[in-house]
């Protein structure tokens, strides 16, 4: 049994873990650098460690000193959250040679995973349907040229080994995909070491729509459903919601196989998300896998009644899935808003002091929170200051009690999105479900723009 976590993150899903931790009795440790030392997360953690500077790379990414930590605190196990080490095979061998548990899946499968071209492999092999695209990365620029011209423009150019829409690119002619092709190989080279690209067809009005799935140790998968995170800003999801109001229940049912038959060939363990894209006509097709936990994870507690995190722990702990397939059902409408520290027109980082910091409350209302007032906004890592989270009985409600909640935000000294989410929250094509991944594009930004 897993006596003490580690928690190779920060800022609201460092404090997000402790709490699952706390409830099952497992004592916690926090990981800080000079810039997060007065973090909430920070206090909540029966123990602290400084492990550096605030640039990543001297602190939330340096192996040597995270793993220091988990051995000089006596930890025996570490949760990566997601981002930072959360997806490194290299991580994930180091803790196993440490006699450290991991909590999530072998580093073979994150470094298949971690390829997109490899995943995109793995996932045809397992009989989960593609978009149509190159099998593995092209070598030119004019072999990039000759696969668009045979699939048709518009096309997505990827970075295989990114993450998060960087080096990600709509390309929609011939003159751009030149341009494109040469500043994103070195963009995703100078990321993630990686500047190889993959040319994938653009599915127009697609959605994201992404199937939560566990697996544990002896082979047991199943799904919880899906989420819909198709409102995005900079190919980032910004609003998630579970369930999908598009899909149908036949759909829901061959996206849920098709995850678990992905799972399965993997030999997954742990928690993961097998995210679609989904066409007009429900045709969905693989994006990618997360093999981690995701952002937006609570929705989809919300929705089951299921806490996630704990899973993970005990899925480490070599504990068999609980339930069946048939126990997990949906109970409800769940959305969740993230809160970015971020101009809601330019989506530029905010980073300041926080003077003011009022947040709603109510039975339907959860928060997952990174600061408190008081707090600084660093320009050294992801702006997100929190999670707004909310369930209804119905999706109407759910938007209802969305709308309320952001209104009751009292922020200042920095700048939020908060406008932005509530005027995609009241726009009629949001209500009516119409939730495309060219949303923030089409409806929003004009919007603004003009006023």
């Amino acid at each position: 049994m897993i006596q003490k976590v580690l928690i190779a993150n920060r800022g609201e899903i460092a404090a997000r873990i402790i709490r699952s931790c706390q409830k099952m009795g497992i004592r916690t440790v926090a990981v800080y650098s000079d810039a997060d030392q007065n973090a909430p997360y920070v206090k909540m953690a029966d123990e602290g460690y400084l492990i550096g500077p605030p640039r990543v790379n001297e602190s939330y990414l340096n192996v040597d000193k995270i793993v220091a930590a988990a051995k000089d605190s006596g930890a025996d196990a570490i949760h990566p959250g997601y981002g930072f080490l959360s997806e490194n095979e290299d991580f994930v061998k180091r803790c196993q040679d440490e006699g450290l548990i991991f909590i999530g899946p072998s580093s073979d499968v994150i470094k298949q995973m971690g390829s997109k071209i490899a995943a995109r492999k793995a996932m045809q092999q397992a009989g989960v349907p593609v978009v149509p695209g190159t099998d593995g990365a092209v070598a030119s620029l004019e072999e990039a040229m000759e696969t668009a011209q045979s699939i048709g423009y518009p096309v997505m150019l990827k970075a295989s080994a990114g993450g998060g829409g960087i080096g990600m690119q709509i390309v929609a002619s011939e003159d751009e995909l030149a341009k494109a092709f040469e500043n994103n190989s070195k963009r995703a080279l100078t990321f993630f070491g990686d500047g190889s690209m993959f040319i994938e067809k653009k599915l127009e009005n697609a959605r994201h729509i992404e199937i939560q799935i566990l697996a544990d140790q002896h082979g047991n998968v199943i799904h919880l459903f899906e989420r819909e995170c198709s409102i995005q800003r900079r190919n980032q999801k910004v609003i998630e919601e579970a369930p999908s109001a598009f899909i149908s229940e036949k759909t829901r049912k061959q996206m849920g196989e098709a995850a678990i038959n992905a799972a399965i060939a993997l030999r997954y363990s742990n928690a993961g998300t097998i995210e679609f894209l989904v066409d007009e006509n429900e045709n969905f097709y693989f994006l990618e896998m997360n093999t981690r936990i995701q952002v937006e994870h609570p929705v989809t507690e919300e929705i089951t009644g299921l806490d996630i995190v704990e899973q993970q722990l005990k899925i480490a702990q070599g504990e068999r899935l609980h339930f069946t397939q048939e126990d997990i059902k949906i109970n409800g409408h769940a959305m969740e808003a993230r809160i970015y520290a971020e101009d809601p027109v330019t989506f530029f980082p905010s980073p300041g002091h926080i003077t003011k910091f009022d947040i709603p409350t109510g039975k339907a209302v959860r928060n997952e929170l990174a600061v408190t007032e008081k707090s600084d906004v660093t320009p050294f890592y992801d702006p997100m200051i929190g999670k707004l989270i909310v369930r209804g009985e119905t999706r109407q409600e759910s938007i209802s009690l969305l709308k309320q909640a952001l209104a009751q935000y009292k922020i200042e000294g920095i700048k939020t999105n908060i406008p932005m989410l509530l005027k995609v929250v009241d726009l009629e094509q949001f209500k009516m479900g119409n939730t495309t991944t060219d949303f923030v594009q089409k409806h929003y930004l004009p919007l603004v723009q003009t006023n």
